[in-house]
């Protein structure tokens, strides 16, 4: 099958896509309305791209051409924060992706108790394993959906006792949940150990002169 990627409209394009880049990690942001509420939804465009400063980047989509509250509320706030689901939390998580007004609070309506931030006033999801407290670093267009990358910079980690291990998450204790085509998840399945391979280490990068 072949066809070319100009024939097919945005829902087309993103049920195809959506089901080509798997598995994907969730971003389940939580965000604050301009009523103080606690905003909850999940994305699943999401990665890091920096490590000095830690910064990560989530692509942010529209409805009917207007801004999701989240992307609204990160714009005016300039802090959110980037909870990590385990699978204990699948149900909520897939239910905070359901639209409501801008003034209902999803983490006060499915019951999910939250914590105040050490660093931003955006509070973070108690059940959550790992939350990453963010301050906004830039937003960047892309396409002609609207779609924006917003990338923030990690000023705090908050993870669970007993998940780290020299200095790395064990992924395996930590049962993260993926997402997959549609309205589709699932776990790590096996873990496959290879040896390590030796790398650089990294470093930060001198300024260039004027």
């Amino acid at each position: 099958m072949h066809f070319p990627a100009s024939d097919l409209n945005p829902e087309q394009t993103y049920r195809l896509m959506s089901g080509i880049i798997v598995p994907r990690p969730i971003a389940w942001i939580s965000s604050l309305s301009p009523n103080g509420g606690v905003n909850l939804a999940p994305f699943s465009c999401y990665t890091f791209v920096s490590n000095q400063p830690p910064m990560i980047g989530v692509n942010i989509g529209r409805k009917a051409g207007e801004r999701k509250d989240t992307g609204r509320n990160i714009m005016e706030n300039g802090h959110f924060v980037v909870n990590i689901a385990d699978e204990t939390l699948l149900d909520p998580l897939h239910e905070s992706a359901q639209e409501h007004p801008p003034e209902v609070s999803e983490a006060e309506l499915l019951g999910l108790d939250v914590l105040p931030g050490a660093v931003i006033a955006t509070p973070r999801l108690a059940a959550a394993p790992i939350s990453l407290e963010c301050r906004l670093h830039s937003v960047t267009p892309f396409g002609n959906t609207g779609a924006e990358f917003f990338v923030g910079e990690v000023v705090m980690f908050h993870i669970r006792d007993g998940l780290m291990q020299d200095g790395k998450i064990d992924t395996g204790k930590l049962r993260p949940i993926c997402r997959i085509g549609g309205p589709n998840y699932a776990s790590l399945g096996e873990i496959v150990t290879k040896r390590g391979i030796a790398q650089t280490a990294k470093s930060v990068m001198k300024p260039e002169a004027a």
